[in-house]
């Protein structure tokens, strides 16, 4: 059948003049199909495009290149129309799910609501019927009891015989009830974790345990992938679990319900160098639901329920895991609904106290364990629909893989296990850096490599690494800095020596040169998660030979970086940056020995003084003023940040059998540099010592914070007739600093010049925000990198009129951060700030409602 078409559209006047005649164009179906065609190749052509196709297409040569615009106007609606209509439908999909599970989350905390109004009904009446010379120790048992009857609602039978399948499916149907008592019912008190809100573009709903034995987490999301697809994702622990070491399935058993029992023995590695690692060994039983819901639950084999259990393993501590598990329905329309509850015991009473919050932390659980596994389903469900593209010629199946091997070396490097093949070296006397040999060379270069013929005197990998503890430092915020400003803790030399030994090239052993040589360094993004919390990236490194000797390390460097846990307002999130040298066309089994930071928040104890100590850098840390910011009692104002974290570096160089000695002294200053590096940092961009603070000391002529907030609001207020910028009840230095720090919009100073020259010397927090930066990094930032074209040409023509009158009201426009982030804002101001001698000293901006585009 021919395809009918109105003539006109598109908006033009001979198009109208067509429709108000009543003419229609009738297209044949070979004229539509050769129209087709081209859309495929080009849905928007050109007009010398469509007189072409006139040309070469004889079957189109009645129809006039007018027609032909109208037919590709109004086939790109229709496209935009479908799509329109798909995206709706799903989204509607969503949000139908998303309700479903809202409603059922709303009976569950009903339900939990009516269980405490019982209980609490119970106990009352219990202690109104108490007799006179009842002891207060038998009102405690009635509390305790019903608590106990809340937390453990099906009791444990020691005397089970579960050295045979029928004693393991007893152990396997028991996990099961206890399981789906935590996923649907209140068998756990949750509460909502801070800051997760469901909606349809939500990763779900997550929460943590409340006054339970061990930590616990769980999160319900919906995700389009079917049931089977979701249960052989989830049980390959190893692909999303970053902390897992290895996953061993000792047996399977078949059940007679068409389900499996599994026996499992599982290693985690520890997240720092001042812990040991956890083992479990679990029973994992898989089945299905009479609703066709599919179950994966598991629990530990300890001897008070029976089972088989093993001793653990050397350098490892045995771990407990309660019932937990995954429950998985499906959609009506395709998709699943997940239920993840992860309940853990990690023996907190077995690592140094100062690390216990690691242990004791339902937040981090969620984090790195609950959260991860629904984002990491999540991520493979959009990689199937095509919503994520290839980047690089990449598929991200490959790109996930090498995040997993940057994670799994640094790991490595960090726990060094001994049958691993690592050994510690004797130390210099100083025990704040730890050096570990490995002389495996296929642990790292692969079996594929001939190590032989690449190094004929390969003598292993060299690891230093370190851990230390910070105050009032956010991890997100030192993280970010660490990857923006490579310059600021990194020495070129080692970077090129790294590099040169993992291409094999020869070379020799150099010495970190003092303070490093200063080399650019370009940050090529290569792929990002669905919620952007984890970036892989290439980083170019620019840098000039040091010396004729040295034309071979004078080439540019690549490393292949991971960053995760930037996100601020995550809580509980652990921030790490881990990067790997490779080379220019780095395959997908290239080598990688990955080295770098990690940073995780320890959760303060109400009844322990947050006090700045170090762990194993007690010399270097406590002492002068390069300590991690002790700040005198009183001074740290309660609205700031006031957590602490623990800080591990692991660096990894590889070296030849007789340079081990001079590579271990190289490894060692060379770790210790980055530490003292780090501590100024970390003193800088602490919100503590704010008045102390606030202003750069290495920034030539810079007034005392204090000052230039007096001279900027002084400035404003003269130049705008009499507007204060602040409403403070005192004058004081300190009380209008304080409103100038904390104030809404962004506020930052620049140099009075208008040439590439202009930096930035001073922002507020909301400006270092805008700017992506902190207070040391932001000189470092042109005024005219931040505006677009419009801006600076405004800017220009209004420069004459801020230096004459004293300021002047610029029109809404967009800029850019540091990290190249659009940035819109709806007016800005920008005015002169004169010091006490009215003389010029610098210029003031207030952007007004910003935010990121």
């Amino acid at each position: 059948m021919a395809l009918c078409l109105q003539r006109g559209g598109g908006g033009e006047s001979g198009s109208k003049n067509d429709m108000d005649n009543g003419k229609y164009v009738r297209y044949t179906p070979e004229q539509v199909e050769a129209l087709e065609r081209v859309y495929a190749e080009c849905p928007k052509p050109t007009s010398l495009r469509r007189q072409q196709l006139i040309r070469e297409c004889p079957i189109l040569s009645n129809i006039e290149p007018k027609q032909i615009k109208v037919w590709f106007q109004n086939r790109r609606c229709r496209e935009k129309q479908r799509k329109e209509a798909s995206r709706l439908q799903t989204v509607n999909r969503k949000l139908s799910a998303m309700n479903k599970l809202l409603m059922e989350e709303n009976d569950r905390l009903q339900k939990q609501v009516s269980q405490l109004v019982y209980e609490n009904g119970y106990m009352k009446q219990q202690i109104n019927t108490v007799s006179s010379t009842t002891t207060d120790t038998s009102c405690e048992s009635v509390v305790v009891s019903g608590q106990q009857q809340r937390k453990n609602p099906t009791p444990h039978h020691p005397e089970r015989d579960a050295n045979n399948p029928a004693g393991l499916l007893a152990i396997a149907e028991e996990t099961l009830a206890e399981f789906l008592g935590k996923a649907t019912g209140t068998a756990v008190d949750w509460v909502q974790m801070i800051g997760m809100k469901p909606g349809p573009d939500s990763i779900g709903i997550v929460a943590v345990s409340r006054n339970c034995s061990g930590v616990a987490a769980r999160a319900c999301g919906l995700v389009s992938l079917e049931p089977t697809k979701v249960a052989e994702i989830l049980k390959d622990r190893p692909s999303w679990y970053r902390d897992c070491r290895c996953v061993n399935v000792l047996s399977v058993i078949p059940t007679g319900n068409g389900g499996t029992i599994e026996l499992i023995y599982l290693q985690t590695y520890a997240p720092t160098t001042l812990a040991t690692a956890r083992d479990f060994w679990t029973l994992r039983y898989t089945t299905s639901l009479e609703d066709g819901s599919l179950v994966i639950c598991e629990r530990s084999l300890t001897t008070a329920i029976g089972g088989p259990t093993g001793p653990p393993a050397t350098s490892f501590v045995r771990a407990e895991m309660l019932p937990s598990g995954y429950l998985i329905r499906p959609c009506e329309g395709g998709g699943s609904m997940i239920h993840i509850v992860d309940h853990i015991d990690l023996d907190a009473w077995s690592v140094p106290e100062v690390l216990r919050p690691l242990y004791e932390s339902s937040k981090i659980l969620a984090q790195k364990m609950t959260m991860a596994a629904l984002r990491h389903i999540r991520q493979i469900a959009q990689e199937t629909s095509g919503e994520i593209q290839y980047t690089g010629g990449r598929q991200p199946a490959v790109l996930r893989a090498l995040s997993q091997r940057l994670c799994r070396g640094f790991n490595d490097a960090v726990n060094g296990f001994v049958d691993d093949g690592w050994t510690i070296m004797d130390s210099d006397g100083v025990e704040d850096v730890t050096i570990a040999i490995n002389s495996s060379s296929s642990k790292f270069l692969g079996s594929q490599y001939n190590t032989l013929s690449i190094l004929p005197t390969f003598g292993g990998v060299l690891c230093a690494r370190a851990s230390m503890l910070l105050q009032n430092v956010p991890p997100a915020l030192l993280v970010r800095f660490l990857r923006e400003h490579r310059s600021e803790w990194a020495d070129y030399g080692v970077d090129a020596y790294s590099s040169a030994s993992l291409k094999a090239s020869p070379y020799a052993v150099p010495c970190a040169r003092p303070g490093g040589f200063p080399s650019s360094h370009i940050i090529l993004p290569l792929a990002q998660t669905v919620e952007h919390e984890e970036f892989l990236e290439v980083v170019r490194l620019d840098g000039p030979a040091f010396s004729p000797e040295d034309i071979a390390l004078s080439r540019d460097m690549y490393l292949l970086q991971l960053c995760s846990g930037v996100d601020e307002n995550a809580a509980g999130a652990c921030a790490q940056l881990v990067f790997a040298p490779i080379d220019e066309s780095f395959g997908d089994d290239a080598p990688l020995l990955p080295s770098g930071f990690r940073v995780i928040p320890l959760e303060p104890k109400s009844d322990v003084p947050a006090a700045t100590r170090t762990l194993d850098l007690a010399s270097t840390l406590e002492a002068g003023t390069g300590g991690s910011g002790t700040c005198p009692a009183g001074e740290i104002e309660a609205g700031n940040y006031n957590h602490r974290s623990v800080l591990t570096i692991a660096f990894q160089f590889t070296f030849e059998s007789h340079y081990q000695d001079n590579v271990a002294a190289m490894a060692r200053q060379y770790v210790r540099s980055i530490v003292g590096s780090v501590q100024r940092v970390a003193m800088a961009i602490a919100p503590s010592r704010l008045s102390s603070q606030l202003t750069p000391k290495s920034f030539p002529g810079s007034p005392e914070a204090v000052t230039l907030a007096r001279w900027i609001s002084r400035s404003y207020r003269v130049h705008t007739g009499g507007g204060d910028l602040f409403q403070v009840d005192s004058q004081a230095g300190d009380a209008v600093l304080k409103q100038l720090w904390h104030h809404s919009d962004a506020i930052m100073c620049c140099s009075v010049k208008m040439n590439a020259s202009a930096v930035f010397t001073f922002a507020n927090q909301a400006g270092l925000d805008m700017l992506e930066t902190t207070l040391l990094a932001l000189q470092d930032i042109m005024l005219d990198k931040i505006l677009d074209e419009a801006g600076r040409k405004v800017l220009l023509s209004e420069f004459s009129k801020i230096m004459q009158q004293g300021f002047a009201y610029l029109p809404a426009g967009i800029c850019v951060s540091s990290m190249g982030r659009p940035i819109s804002y709806e007016q800005a101001i920008a005015w002169k700030v004169l010091n006490d001698d009215d003389s010029n000293h610098c210029l003031a901006f207030m952007f007004i409602n910003w935010s990121f585009v």
